[in-house]
């Protein structure tokens, strides 16, 4: 079932070893170092231009690699959560899949539940658990 993509094995090694402290110990000695021979470099061009390469060449290269592991990442999370929602007897599986829909769609939802929990909330404070007799209307998705 590990059927990962030669470059989503690397992505995930290389995400993984950049949020090392050691990798970070690592990066900031580097820094170190060449601060400490720009007097020796007199501040050159040269000297500046060597650290705005090299940190320019890596954050350009790990945007692709740590986008590819967090896109994993949340893929994941949204399949357990789905299945958490499928699997649940009250839960809606209408909201399996609301990460495909408009921005719009997702603040007709989101409206609903804050005015769900703001219901909960009263009848909380008037004693009662807070999720009693509450029927949850789900909006109509656009189409």
């Amino acid at each position: 079932m590990h059927r990962n993509s030669r470059f989503a094995r690397f992505a995930s090694a290389v995400a993984h070893l950049a949020g090392r402290p050691v990798t970070f110990a690592v990066a900031a000695g580097l820094m170190v170092v060449w601060a400490a021979l720009g007097p020796l470099a007199g501040f050159s061009e040269v000297w500046q231009l060597t650290v705005n390469t090299g940190t320019t060449i890596v954050t350009f290269l790990m945007v692709f690699v740590i986008q590819n592991t967090q896109n994993r990442d949340s893929m994941a999370v949204q399949i357990k959560l789905d299945e958490l929602i499928r699997a649940t007897r009250s839960a809606h599986n209408a909201l399996l899949d609301l990460e495909e829909l408009s921005e719009e769609e997702l603040i007709a939802f989101r409206q609903r539940y804050m005015e769900l929990a703001e219901r909960a909330r009263v009848e909380a404070i008037r004693g009662g658990d807070g999720d009693a007799d509450v029927e949850i209307i789900l909006p109509e998705p656009a189409r």
